[in-house]
């Protein structure tokens, strides 16, 4: 949400709701959650000991001890036979069980023409000229604006920017293809890879959800093989982005020697609002044309080439609360005009989510001492009943780099607070908002465009992206660095400007 003064609120000041403070309570049941998946992968963490004892204990002997050792065993050959028998069982049990390692091979963020770009001085020109909105509602928009940490070089499509405005099917498809086709296009020219080797793909848009699928708009015209496994998902929210990462890591573990792409976007066109409730007018405000192309794949011989190994997805989903499930919804106001409405407690129930979610993150990715004192203050607190804040882990131990879904300034400030962030933490996430606006599902990857573009990512760097979305959502994909990213051979959209950030972006900047 855009950071409002309380004079000119979205909702009423007695009612309004801010992130709650995770050092509240934590709830137990998605600790012994975050437990469960490391327990199931515990035997890497029982084996690797074991490995060094009998390494070491090997080191220390002789080539006398190595002929004794032989000559005793020339005469146990049921021993030897069954030790082997047993070493070659737990080798090809291990080998199919454990899952396949998934890499980021390579991914492309679109970068619409310069005849796109809005100011916001241009926004309230255009606001102006539907003659749509009251005189007061033009005013909110323009204190939404204001404080919603935009610039002046976000992104609209050309139904929108034509006076007046043309949303209608033909001009939404359009801008549909036009960032797909631009996404996909540079990501195949970064991979050389070519469009038939793609076994897997998935498209994400959550308000645009044509027939034929948008999925299959780019089957048709990249010529995708006909026994390609596609995915269109719509309704999602936000989030939907890392959805669909956690889809295709589940498919590629279930199809070997595969390409999967993911396609990430919104669609703006059909999805402007032309009435009057307020609650529905600050999407107009904030989102802005954009979307992404991911590659994946579960190929071993990919890993020397691909940029990220996928670590961990974590997805939390609060719809089973009815507050939670309507707090972001797609409706028609009092006249008929069709908008997504917020409601007051978005910022409560978002806050709840993603305390659920990093609470059963946290034992996969912190590191023993930081477990040890949360799960000591916690025992402390539920089981003895003492009067102490649990204690919040520092995810800076486990992360060096954080994506936070550029949903809105106050929402970041929010989270920069509560998860401890600095402003170099927080500034991929900010700087994304700043250039491009809210590009919705896709936002993440142009804030770890950004890390790239900034010579940051080195060997064995932990990115942590985290996205919100309706229903409620709230979703994390942890990404391991297979090696240090070299801006100078590196295309991505904010290449040719970099240097220009970061910049300041005040609370208020008058239009």
């Amino acid at each position: 949400m855009s950071d409002l003064k309380p004079s000119t609120p979205l909702i009423s000041p007695s009612i309004s709701r801010r992130l709650p403070d995770f050092k509240q309570s934590v709830k137990l049941k998605y600790v012994k959650l975050g437990y469960h998946y490391l327990i199931t992968h515990g035997m890497y963490l029982f084996l690797s000991p074991l490995v060094v004892v009998i390494a070491a204990q090997l080191s220390t002997f002789s080539f006398q001890d190595l002929h004794a050792l032989w000559e005793h065993l020339k005469f146990n050959l049921i021993s030897v036979f069954l030790c082997s028998t047993l070493l070659v069982f737990l080798s090809t049990f291990y080998f199919l069980t454990r899952p396949r390692a998934v890499y980021l091979v390579n991914f492309s963020c679109y970068k619409p023409e310069d005849v796109r770009k809005c100011t916001r001085q241009r926004f309230m020109e255009l606001s102006v000229f539907t003659g749509s909105f009251t005189p007061e509602n033009l005013d909110f928009q323009r204190k939404i604006v204001e404080r919603s940490g935009l610039g002046e070089s976000t992104y609209l499509p050309e139904a929108v920017l034509t006076v007046p405005p043309n949303p209608c099917m033909a001009e939404a498809r359009k801008e549909a293809e036009t960032v797909m086709f631009g996404a996909i296009d540079e990501l195949l020219a970064k991979t050389s890879l070519k469009p038939k080797d793609i076994g897997i793909l998935i498209v994400n848009c959550s308000l645009f959800n044509p027939t034929p699928s948008l999925s299959a708009v780019v089957i048709n015209h990249y010529k995708l093989r006909g026994n390609i496994i596609s995915y269109n998902l719509g309704g999602m929210g936000c989030s939907a982005g890392l959805i669909s990462i956690d889809l295709a890591k589940d498919l590629l573990q279930a199809h070997p020697n595969t390409y999967a792409l993911v396609i990430s976007m919104e669609n703006i066109t059909l999805n402007w609002y032309f009435g009057d409730e307020r609650s529905m007018l600050v999407s107009n405000c904030l989102f802005r044309m954009g979307g992404a192309a991911i590659l994946l794949s579960n190929k071993r011989s990919d890993r020397w080439r691909s940029k990220y190994q996928l670590v961990h997805t974590v997805r939390t989903h609060k719809g089973s609360d009815d507050k939670c499930f309507s707090c972001v919804t797609q409706l028609e106001d009092p006249k008929g005009e069709i908008g997504v409405a917020l409601s007051k407690d978005l910022m409560a129930v978002a806050g709840d989510a993603l305390k659920t979610n990093i609470t059963t993150l946290g034992p996969l990715v912190l590191p023993m001492s930081e477990q040890l004192l949360f799960f000591t203050t916690l025992v402390a607190k539920k089981l003895l009943k003492m009067k102490i804040k649990p204690y919040i882990p520092d995810f800076k131990l486990a992360f060096e780099h954080f994506c936070i879904h550029a949903g809105g300034r106050a929402v970041l400030d929010e989270l920069e607070k509560n998860l401890q962030l600095s402003d170099w933490h927080i500034e991929p996430s900010r700087m994304t908002l700043y250039r491009f606006g809210n590009t919705s599902s896709s936002s993440l990857w142009y804030e770890l465009a950004y890390l790239e573009a900034k010579g940051r990512i080195k060997w064995g760097d932990r990115t942590w992206q985290i996205a919100f979305g309706s229903g409620f959502k709230c979703n994390s994909a942890v990404w391991k660095a297979l090696r240090t990213i070299n801006p100078a051979k590196e295309t991505n959209p904010w290449m040719a400007e970099i240097d220009q950030f970061p910049v300041e972006v005040p609370r208020v900047s008058a239009i």
